[in-house]
């Protein structure tokens, strides 16, 4: 049997190197009989999805990379793997340990097999005792198309169990399917469980297992945005953030901060998006080989003993000129007066002091000098904080919010979208930045049930780098020159402005995070304009890479190829 058919088919209730008991054992290594693993106990449930988590663990630092090396916010160095730079410089024609989709298709694999046999009938006093984990399975399976889609362009669409090699030819060999078919298809498979409860297995080596799984609204909303369903897009995002039980609410208190409004020197570290407050949800990585699989995110974006310090990606120069940019100012209150301050952008202590300051909390760099080109370490000491070798995130509070602006900025309520970069939703803010006709428009989908306590600490995303983002009269939702004709004329002047201004939010909440190269693919999808992603990517480094740009702007270059 050939390796990558292999790899698909050994599955099938496998067990998780992290689970709380005994591994759930099979007949056979390879081959795996249908008839021996019916899904009927509590306990072949727990084993089963726990084992599904274990295969996306193969492919969790990939939803990093692969996302953030062929942006524009990271570069190679001098260390980094053959493979890492050609996926940065889309040199894709040789074999690469990046591109493994077979690692894809065991997840799906093990999804497949999951619901084809999981005892979904089977009732206890008048509960279906399985139906929490049937919808996270199908949460797991939608989210790892959506992951092949945005990767490969066009994938088989694959939705039984493969048990042989020649079942699993015949289903690699089908009609491939792009983005908008796989996503129209899982939203209609997902949205009769949009609002079933996460089974809850306990604490599994001092994790929650509950953050294992994904929320499956805002996995809708995913769906929906890419799909250009973008009020229901926008509707799935506001029914999770605002959910009547257990709202999303952004956290003021995390915000970075000068601790020193005088001397600009040493601003907070306060912004820990790797913090539990800040995760949605995550795939849980092990923290020695022995067990399982670990991270090398580490390895590839940090200092570490193991690279003997020599890391492989480094923020870009697109990264820092675009934090830079960014205006940070606050607000200073007195008894008889309020003023706003703008802070200086020279004469900091660092040059990425300057703007906002989710960069510099989360990136250091410091020298020791007496380097040479025969050292066997590295003396140049890089750290990527919000990066967790133990989680690597698939949801996070304020890159939903961010989604649900974009969704609503596509739906034609402007107003609404900026609002949640500037101020944050809350009804004051809605009555008094979103006019009388916007609100009519959004109707609730812009409604926020928010008590007073809370309502005073509502911001923007804006706000949580850039100070008090509400008085800043630097940034400001852009307006035509002159009248425009209509209403609707100025709403679309400002739908694709607004939409910038959302995507340079992303880059500065979620960069190395993995978000950025399918945030600008999204956006030139949708304007079907391959200039959007081409032009970004080629400017990494700081001026244009013609021969990068040139073949960007061919959108089947986007792509990884398919084996």
């Amino acid at each position: 049997m050939s390796k990558f058919y292999q790899s698909i088919i050994a599955i099938c209730v496998i067990g998780c190197s992290f689970s709380c008991s005994d591994i759930l054992s099979t007949d056979s290594e390879l081959v795996e009989f249908e008839e021996d693993n019916t899904l009927n106990h509590a306990t072949d449930s727990v084993y089963s999805v726990l084992g599904i988590v274990n295969k996306m663990q193969h492919i969790a630092d990939r939803v990093v990379l692969l996302g953030e090396m062929r942006g524009d916010l990271v570069t190679t160095t001098n260390a980094a793997s053959a493979d890492l730079k050609r996926l940065a410089s889309f040199d894709l024609k040789q074999q690469n340990k990046y591109n493994q989709v077979s690692d894809y298709y065991a997840v799906i694999n093990n999804c497949n097999f999951y619901l084809a046999h999981v005892d979904t009938a089977l009732q206890r006093r008048g509960r279906n005792i399985f139906i929490n984990e049937y919808a996270v399975v199908k949460a797991y399976r939608a989210w790892t198309y959506l992951e092949l889609a945005k990767i490969y362009g066009e994938v088989p669409l694959v939705l039984q169990p493969l048990m042989t090699e020649q079942k699993a030819r015949e289903a690699m060999n089908q009609k491939r399917v792009g983005i908008t078919e796989i996503c129209n298809y899982f939203i209609d498979d997902l949205t009769p469980f949009a609002k079933t409860e996460l089974p809850n297995f306990g604490t599994i080596k001092q994790l929650n297992s509950v953050d294992f799984f994904l929320p499956m609204r805002a996995l809708l909303g995913d769906l929906c945005l890419w799909a250009g369903r973008y009020r229901e897009a926008a509707r799935w995002y506001h029914d999770y953030l605002n959910d009547e039980q257990k709202p999303v609410l952004l956290n003021y208190s995390a915000r970075v901060t000068w601790r020193d409004a005088v001397t600009f020197d040493n601003p907070s570290r306060g912004y820990n998006v790797t913090s539990d407050r800040e995760y949605l949800s995550y795939i849980p990585m092990e923290s020695r080989v022995f067990d399982g699989v670990v991270s090398d995110l580490g390895n590839v974006f940090n200092s570490t003993e193991e690279n003997k310090y020599f890391f492989q990606a480094t923020p870009s120069k697109a990264m820092s000129q675009l934090s830079a940019a960014q205006t940070y100012c606050l607000e200073y209150k007195t008894d008889t007066r309020t003023d706003t301050i703008y802070i200086p952008k020279t004469g900091m202590s660092k040059d990425i002091y300057v703007g906002d300051l989710r960069f510099s909390s989360n990136y250091t760099v410091t020298s020791l000098g007496g380097q040479d080109a025969y050292s066997e370490t590295n003396t140049t000491r890089q750290t990527i904080s919000k990066l967790s070798t133990q989680r690597v995130t698939t949801y996070r509070r304020s890159m939903v919010y961010l989604r649900y602006a974009e969704a609503l900025n596509r739906a034609g309520l402007p107003q609404s979208a900026f609002a949640v970069l500037k101020y944050g939703l809350c009804a004051d803010n809605v009555a008094a930045y979103i006019d009388a006709a916007e609100q009519q428009d959004a109707g609730d989908l812009i409604a926020f049930d928010v008590n007073e306590v809370t309502k005073e600490k509502t911001i923007g995303i804006h706000s949580l780098g850039s100070g008090d983002s509400h008085v800043n009269g630097q940034y400001v939702l852009p307006m035509p020159a002159t009248s425009l004709p209509t209403r609707q004329d100025t709403i679309d002047y400002q739908i694709p402005l607004v939409e910038d201004m959302i995507v340079n939010e992303m880059a500065l909440e979620g960069a190395f995070e993995g978000y950025r190269y399918y945030d600008l693919m999204r956006v030139a999808l949708r304007r079907n304009d391959p200039s959007y992603l081409a032009n970004a990517v080629a400017r990494r480094e700081g001026t244009v890479n013609a021969q990068l740009q040139s073949l960007l702007l061919d959108k089947s270059n986007w792509y990884l190829p398919l084996p």
